[in-house]
């Protein structure tokens, strides 16, 4: 009997999806079936490990804003705002250079772990600061310790994201979940301040310190019991070793060789871009172009944070989509047409409505960017690639200030906010068709979903990334009498039998039967030997192939899964009854 050839230029095999469909669909995750709103956030609510995750981001990024003003205040008050401006950058720099690297301990590491060493070095650090200033200590050191905290929180925010995946059991919760996080962040945008307002009022800096010190113990506290859902469980040392200038890298490397990966990341760079823009913009406009003085620039900053909680509402209504690429457009668009409104009527009534629009924008960008970029991204460098979208951040912020005063000062306030509330619309515009049709592309694989699910191989995996494996998946019609596998041969594919039936054979004798939802043909792929069988089809079989690369980094992936293989192969290799 002739062997099949996969892929194969024999008549009797017909591949019914094409393997760039697949690739082209990676970005954006498969959904094997939508649900409702309410019901992806009720699935939110009942996940322990997501109320868990949620509350230490809400008390990490409590304390992470507090302490900004508490330093700022103490600084100004030891030098004025050179002082400030110092403390600044003394903060940021080191924290933009360690995140690359800080990001790399979210992908070698169990995630909760990471986050937890993240928040309790940063409790020590924060409690330090007030014993510090109580103790009469140079302001140098209270410098330094804040410069600490901020280092110390660097590898919390990747981990953090990228953990959210493995938490979930559907695309459309991780949404919610994202929703829930960005609520959580701008929210403490203003619960910071204000609670640090408040303190700063009745008694002092050092209360303040006291409070961020209280928060990132509390997030800490929150982290203290193991986590056991999927990857959160991960052990160190379970990949291949790699130099550390590759791990750096890794994150860098998996957004470069994915050109839907780099549109997304090159939309998000250029909002941080405007977003560093706005800081000054705000200022100018407020001063110089509605002459509103300094209590314009407080009604403008307050405007874009009501935007965040508008934006919230329609976030919302995202949970139960399944497709996000149209939101994150509208929303990079709405990041920059308000500018227009500005420039057109210079007025503050336009300007507090364009910067409401700019918060709705902010959230629809953060919560559909992110979801996208999770279940685009494999889990093993998802840490990394959050990690070079933070990296992104600091310096597209930091080249957006720098920007404007020269641009106000050669084309003035108002043609400023021209070229700005044109540059992200024209880049939408641009990118636009190129993302909605990955969107169209995508594929909702729901039975191959269902087989992986089923498979002890396969089913410890998180459900982005069973989503994302159904996407790699080849479904085969072959007829009767043919061998699938041969004995001997080479492997280079995983196969399922999602119907008809097959036979084992070994030496030319039957010894087994592939029932349907069974998978085969593994022990040459994990061993690295020559197939240990030959499977024949009786009848016509649908087939699902898993080419050999895509399958091993699956399986290697997750500790549990890689366990259940090796058993798996232990009781075939053993003469139990099984298939290959």
């Amino acid at each position: 009997m002739e062997p099949l050839i996969i892929p194969a230029e024999k008549p009797c095999v017909k591949p019914t999806r094409r393997a760039s469909d697949a690739r082209r669909g990676e970005i954006v995750a498969a959904v094997a079936g939508e649900i409702g709103t309410r019901a992806a956030f009720a699935a939110n609510i009942r996940n322990p490990g997501l109320r868990r995750v949620q509350l230490a981001w809400a008390a990490s990024h409590l304390g992470q804003v507090s302490i900004a003003v508490a330093v700022a205040v103490y600084a100004y008050n030891v030098g004025g705002a050179s002082a400030v401006s110092l403390v600044y950058v003394l903060r940021l720099v080191p924290a933009a250079i360690a995140t690359p690297f800080a990001a790399v301990l979210g992908d070698r590491f169990s995630r909760p772990r990471v986050m937890l060493c993240s928040n309790a070095s940063r409790f020590a650090l924060a409690t330090a600061i007030p014993v510090a200033i109580l103790g009469g200590v140079s302001h140098w050191i209270v410098y330094l310790l804040s410069v600490g905290v901020a280092v110390a929180g660097t590898p919390f925010r990747p981990a953090q994201v990228a953990m959210l995946p493995s938490l979930v059991d559907r695309p459309e919760e991780l949404t919610a979940a994202n929703v829930v996080s960005s609520t959580i962040e701008g929210l403490g945008f203003f619960a910071g301040p204000a609670l640090a307002g408040v303190l700063l009022a009745v008694s002092g800096t050092t209360a303040v310190f006291v409070f961020v010190a209280v928060a990132f113990g509390l997030s800490t506290v929150v982290l203290v019991r193991p986590f056991t859902s999927g990857q959160v469980d991960r052990e160190p040392g379970e990949e291949e070793p790699e130099s550390l200038g590759t791990a750096v890298l890794a994150g860098a490397r998996t957004i470069g060789r994915n050109a839907d990966l780099r549109v997304i990341v090159g939309l998000f760079t250029a909002q941080m871009l405007v977003a560093g823009a706005l800081a000054v913009l705000l200022v100018v406009t407020a001063i110089e172009l509605l002459h509103t003085g300094n209590a314009g620039v407080g009604w403008l900053d307050a405007a874009v944070g009501v935007g965040g909680v508008l934006g919230t509402v329609g976030a919302v209504r995202m949970a139960g989509r399944r497709r996000l690429t149209p939101p994150f457009l509208v929303g990079i668009v709405l990041w920059g047409a308000p500018f227009l409104l500005i420039a057109a009527w210079p007025n503050l009534g336009s300007a507090i409505l364009a910067f409401v629009v700019i918060g709705v924008g902010n959230i629809l960008v953060d919560v559909a960017g992110y979801t996208l970029l999770q279940r685009a991204v494999d889990d093993t460098v998802l840490a990394r690639v959050f990690g070079v979208v933070e990296t992104l951040y600091y310096a597209s912020v930091a080249a957006g200030a720098l920007v404007i005063p020269p641009l106000v000062d050669a084309v003035g306030t108002q043609w400023a906010l021209v070229v700005t509330g044109l540059f992200l619309p024209v880049l939408a515009l641009a990118s636009g068709p190129r993302l909605l049709a990955v969107d169209k592309a995508a594929v909702a694989p729901a039975r191959a979903v269902a087989l992986l699910r089923d498979l002890p191989l396969f089913a410890p995996l998180p459900a982005l990334s069973l989503e994302r494996l159904a996407l790699n998946l080849h479904r085969l019609e072959v007829p009767a009498g043919v061998e699938v596998i041969t004995q001997g041969a080479g492997g280079d594919r995983y196969y399922i039998l999602a119907s008809g039936g097959a036979d084992v054979i070994i030496d030319g004798e039957l010894v087994n039967r592939v029932a349907v939802g069974e998978g085969f043909g593994e022990i040459a792929l994990l061993r690295d030997v020559p197939r240990t069988a030959t499977v024949r089809t009786t009848e016509p079989c649908e087939l699902f192939a898993l080419d050999r690369e895509t399958f091993l980094d699956a399986v290697s992936s997750n500790r549990r899964s890689f366990a259940a293989a090796d058993e798996t192969i232990s009781r075939r290799l053993g003469g139990l009854p099984g298939t290959v």
